[in-house]
């Protein structure tokens, strides 16, 4: 039974290995540091290359349509992958970002969809794309489910470390206000 590998870091973290090192795969553990390391972005790009090479056949009446308008939804898929990375820090923008690049992947199986239906691509050639985005969505799907295991957690907060440290924070910031507003009085 082959299993869909989606990414390293979903196994590790739900604590199923499923004896991949038994079977002579190995696996790399560790944080994973750029997006460019996400097998979803690597997936992407791949099927983004794979409809930039088969939109070279389109006839050129196409070229500022179907051609442009396929190239682009692809293209956007890996672009929100790489925006959401970089907006770790604020779950519900990251979990945005990610819906942007799940709707650029749904985009581009209706371009490919119609591009079949106008004979510019064979059926086979369609299905595998579709396969591929099929797999690009339920990674995406999945880390928005899991968002809490991508996002960026601030430093222990007062609370956490047992200080009340928000109180002076939030009094100096009531002084400045109160000195800037001294200074446009006198």
């Amino acid at each position: 039974m082959q299993r869909t590998d989606y990414r390293r870091d979903e196994e590790s973290a739900n604590g199923q290995r499923e004896g991949k090192e038994q079977q002579g795969e190995k696996r790399t553990t560790g944080n994973v540091r750029s997006y460019r390391e996400l097998h979803v972005y690597q997936n992407a790009i791949e099927a983004a290359m794979r409809i930039f090479e088969a939109t070279k056949t389109f006839p050129p009446e196409e070229r500022f349509s179907m051609t442009d308008q396929l190239r682009r939804s692809a293209r956007s898929v890996c672009t929100h992958i790489a925006e959401a990375w970089r907006k770790r820090r604020d779950p519900a923008h990251f979990a945005s970002k990610l819906s942007d690049s799940e709707a650029g992947a749904e985009e581009t199986r209706v371009w490919l969809e119609l591009a079949a239906h106008c004979g510019y691509l064979r059926k086979p050639h369609v299905q595998d794309l579709d396969d591929a985005y099929d797999k690009i969505l339920a990674q995406l799907v999945r880390m928005i489910m899991q968002s809490d295991k991508w996002t960026i957690r601030p430093q222990a907060d007062a609370a956490t470390r047992g200080r009340d440290d928000a109180a002076p924070r939030q009094t100096e910031q009531q002084s400045d206000r109160g000195q800037s507003r001294q200074s446009y009085r006198r």
